[in-house]
């Protein structure tokens, strides 16, 4: 199928599959004669794992990862979950960076007054 269909049937844009196809994560087939990529069914199904992939916020090197690992069938799900609970300690550690940033800006904002005085003590922070 065209790259059209391919983006339709997968969720991806044209562009991403484009640079997909760029980066050698899913490589269509290339008509010789008319240079456009051919997207067959597996090149679908490995689109839309990609995408899921990186719903969960795999990069595309873990998505290549991944993807290698979807297509060897003598796999071993050890693999598979050790890159998982990597990605789960990276969220768990991005979680709270972003709580502790919560709690600061909560805090410097609590503390402005937030009246027509120009002391302020979220730009005093920002400054410092």
């Amino acid at each position: 199928m065209n790259i059209g269909k391919a983006s339709k049937f997968s969720g991806l844009t044209a562009k991403t599959l484009r640079y997909y196809d760029q980066i050698g994560l899913v490589k269509p087939y290339q008509n010789k004669f008319t240079s456009y990529r051919e997207y067959s069914e597996d090149d679908i199904l490995k689109l839309k794992f990609v995408a899921n992939a990186r719903k969960f916020d795999f990069s595309l090197e873990e998505c290549r990862e991944l993807l290698s690992l979807y297509e060897n069938k003598n796999r071993s799900s050890k693999e598979v979950k050790v890159i998982t609970m990597e990605k789960i300690n990276e969220i768990d550690k991005r979680l709270n960076d972003l709580n502790k940033l919560r709690k600061e800006l909560s805090y410097i904002a609590k503390n402005c007054k937030g009246d027509n005085r120009p002391n302020c003590p979220i730009l005093d922070k920002l400054s410092n």
